[in-house]
């Protein structure tokens, strides 16, 4: 039978020579109720762990406490966690094009940065790319905040291509004629 930190007795640890000492006994006995109420104290302080369960205010608070870059109370709350799972790691690795595509994704669907070596753009400035048709619009300044927040300060972001995908039905023919000519004409 497994048992978890909040069911186990201090006495079922010891090895068994001291389980059969009374001192020891009496000591193990006299801590374990002190242990469970730990215990249980212990799980309302794990933050991390429960962002998963945390509630849309809980978010919010630790949105600010940690600085989160790009937050806002608006946004769905799937998204709010993932933000705040993610922004620790985003601040250590602030201003990288991996960070920003993190962030985009999260936030709007999906994108992809290229760096301007790679489309014979200005030094220091970069694209991004993404398919995500509701980055025009209202979400433009929403969009821009987000890319603000984590983008290093010494780049400049030339443009932001949508990138749209459509199936369409193409038809197409053609004939082929072949033959010779025969001009035919009356005679007088």
């Amino acid at each position: 039978m497994s048992k978890d930190i909040y069911n186990v007795e201090l006495i079922e640890l010891l090895p068994p020579n001291l389980r059969l000492d009374p001192d020891i006994l009496a000591a193990s006995k006299a801590t374990d109720k002190e242990f469970k109420t730990l215990a249980k104290y212990i799980s309302k302080c794990l933050i991390y762990v429960g962002i998963d369960e945390a509630d849309e205010d809980i978010l919010d608070l630790l949105a600010w406490e940690m600085h989160t870059d790009f937050y806002d109370v608006e946004l769905p709350i799937d998204t709010k966690r993932e933000i705040v799972k993610n922004s620790l790691f985003w601040h250590r690795t602030k201003g990288t094009p991996s960070t920003i595509e993190e962030l985009i994704t999260t936030v709007f669907g999906d994108g992809e940065v290229e760096e301007w070596f790679q489309y014979d753009g200005k030094p220091y400035h970069f694209r991004i790319k993404t398919s995500n048709p509701s980055v025009t619009g209202v979400s433009v300044e929403q969009f821009r905040k987000a890319v603000n927040n984590v983008k290093r300060k010494s780049t400049r972001m030339d443009e932001v291509i949508i990138v749209v995908d459509a199936f369409m039905d193409i038809n197409y023919g053609f004939a082929v004629h072949t033959g010779t000519f025969t001009t035919i004409r009356q005679g007088a």
